[in-house]
């Protein structure tokens, strides 16, 4: 379990494929760490495989790969990190599991001297999850959503978001990883459930 709340941005320093995996690894100290526990990865809950001084990592499967953003990462990329929630820690974002529900592209971008917004299209299965004013985790950030058209959502991006995770980074077409709302995943299912 996590809280969308982003430590630290990590360079990717190796992405290497092989027939059944991928492993990545980034040059990051996760030193109070040990092998088998779990790390958000720009919002992908992760196992940690691999832990050496300055860097840690992960073997990413295909599921994963085919429902996230961490199929494109390539050395030099930086990720949002976040280590899983300890009991007794304060839950400053979001309940955010760490299972990507898919990808939301990135369609605009506003930045100037007055507000930071980015505007992304949902896909069609996940957009009747996205409420105005409910919680998203786009690559792992705990954000609120601003407005909502149909498919496309916004979100409002403050200076220390912009400073602390790779958000304002991406160009026009970046897919983030998107997980939608538990809650809001576990009322519209039991519903829909409801009405059949």
């Amino acid at each position: 379990m996590f809280t969308g709340i982003v430590e630290k941005m990590a360079e990717v320093a190796e992405a290497v494929d092989s027939p059944h995996f991928r492993r990545v690894t980034l040059a990051v100290n996760l030193d109070d760490l040990h092998l088998g526990q779990s790390v958000a990865v720009n919002g992908c809950c992760l196992t940690l495989a691999e832990i050496s001084v300055g860097r840690a990592g992960f073997d990413v499967i295909k599921e994963t790969l085919d429902k996230t953003n961490l199929g494109l990462l390539k050395p030099g990329d930086s990720v949002n990190i976040e280590r899983s929630v300890k009991a007794g820690d304060r839950i400053d974002g979001h309940f955010v599991q760490g299972h990507v529900d898919g990808r939301a592209n990135l369609t605009k971008v506003i930045a100037n001297a007055s507000e930071s917004r980015l505007t992304l299209e949902a896909p069609a299965d996940l957009a009747k999850y996205i409420i105005p004013k409910g919680s998203v985790a786009l690559d792992g950030v705990s954000l609120t959503i601003a407005a909502v058209r149909g498919n496309l959502f916004e979100v409002a991006l403050i200076p220390t978001t912009l400073r602390m995770t790779t958000l304002g980074q991406k160009a026009i077409g970046w897919p983030f990883n998107l997980e939608a709302d538990v809650l809001s995943k576990t009322i519209v299912t039991w519903l829909e459930r409801q009405n059949k």
